[in-house]
């Protein structure tokens, strides 16, 4: 790692601890989705962090996708509260910019780098699972413009978000996968309206969104009309390939290491060795992907890999903690205990969001016949 990048991840390492120190926020799991924290995310803005790989005159560093995994390595090593802007930054930036026209890309990227506009992903619908092809979602046009009918649902922070990504289906083909195409929809415009989805944890983050005759400028329009499909699919390994796939439970991890009720016979210490070497592996990969990224490349099928080899690292992770702390999982206990609970609840979403497992390794499998 060059010098460059040392410094920079010493500097998010420092403005993590100082946050923490400060008592600004505790180091949680699945902090990415559920640590939603706007002054943080404005913190992180100011500093430049964010939307960091676009070009300076919409709002970026010009830097490298290598330089973006440092930042995210560690603020998801810390727990920290990033929610509110990683959709935008990780995703929907990078596709605006992809296949965005100039005049939606000097619309929306310099206000999320700036930490102004927030994004969540109307992506999966009721009944669809994890098939996206399965859209019903509608979007029919109205003069310059569309008006977009429909459900969403698993809607993470959409009561918050300023707007939102919406996939809709633009024309009824034979092929399912034909006649999509990708909105920008303001979560402010009539039609519009939210419903909150409670998780066993009490909290709210997930949310269904109802889409009635929801007005969008024709300028909003993702990329290409009808091409969403292969857009999206792009995409995705924007989603699956980071190092969130990886990291979700490294700060139980890291307590775990700690804590000393850890069992620490033979059989222990084989089992959290296992964990260390499989979790350098999968950084490893992480940073593949970055610099094919680099390199302008969509590298869906490794981010598809890697997205499900940290499903099952980070189940095991949870397992693990399970099997080698005597201390129950409370939400509300120490360190340790909290964490393991927080791990132990979003554990069901791990093989779900991002493409179930199956779907994954369906990709996976295409790719690889292909070649």
């Amino acid at each position: 790692m060059t010098a460059e990048l040392e410094r920079l991840r010493r500097q998010v390492r420092e403005l993590a601890e100082e946050w923490r120190a400060a008592g600004r926020y505790r180091p949680a799991c699945d902090a990415w989705l559920r640590g939603h924290d706007p002054q943080f995310s404005a913190e992180l803005a100011r500093r430049g962090w964010i939307g960091i790989t676009w070009p300076r005159e919409l709002g970026g560093a010009a830097r490298s996708h290598t330089a973006r995994l440092v930042i995210t390595e560690e603020l998801l090593r810390a727990g920290a509260p990033v929610a509110a802007h990683w959709i935008a930054d990780r995703q929907i930036g990078p596709a605006i910019l992809r296949y965005g026209t100039p005049e939606l890309q000097r619309e929306f990227l310099p206000r999320i780098a700036a930490g102004e506009v927030t994004f969540c992903l109307g992506m999966s619908e009721p009944e669809a699972g994890s098939d996206l092809a399965a859209v019903r979602t509608r979007a029919v046009r109205d003069g310059d413009g569309w008006r977009i009918s429909g459900r969403k649902i698993w809607t993470s922070h959409a009561h918050r978000a300023t707007h939102a990504y919406v996939l809709a289906r633009t024309e009824q083909t034979e092929r399912r996968h034909q006649g999509l195409t990708e909105f920008v929809v303001d979560m402010r415009a009539e039609g519009v309206s939210v419903s909150p989805i409670v998780d066993l944890a009490g909290e709210h983050h997930f949310n269904e969104v109802v889409f009635d005759d929801v007005y969008v400028p024709g300028r909003w329009v993702i990329g290409t009309v009808g091409d969403g499909w292969r857009q999206v699919t792009s995409q995705l390994a924007y989603e699956r390939g980071g190092p969130e796939r990886v990291l979700s439970t490294y700060p139980l991890l890291a307590a775990l290491l700690r804590d000393g009720r850890r069992r620490r016979d033979e059989g222990a210490l084989a089992a959290v060795g296992r964990l260390v070497a499989r979790l350098a592996a999968l950084r490893r990969m992480c940073w593949d992907i970055a610099h094919a990224m680099d390199r302008g490349q969509a590298p869906v099928r490794q981010a598809a890999a890697l997205k499900y080899l940290g499903t099952e690292f980070e189940r095991d992770v949870t397992e693990t903690a399970r099997d080698l702390v005597a201390a129950p999982p409370d939400l509300h206990g120490d360190e340790l205990q909290r964490l393991l609970a927080q791990a132990i609840l979003a554990g069901p979403g791990f093989t779900i969001r991002g493409g179930s497992s199956e779907v994954l390794l369906s990709i996976v499998a295409k790719e690889e016949v292909g070649r």
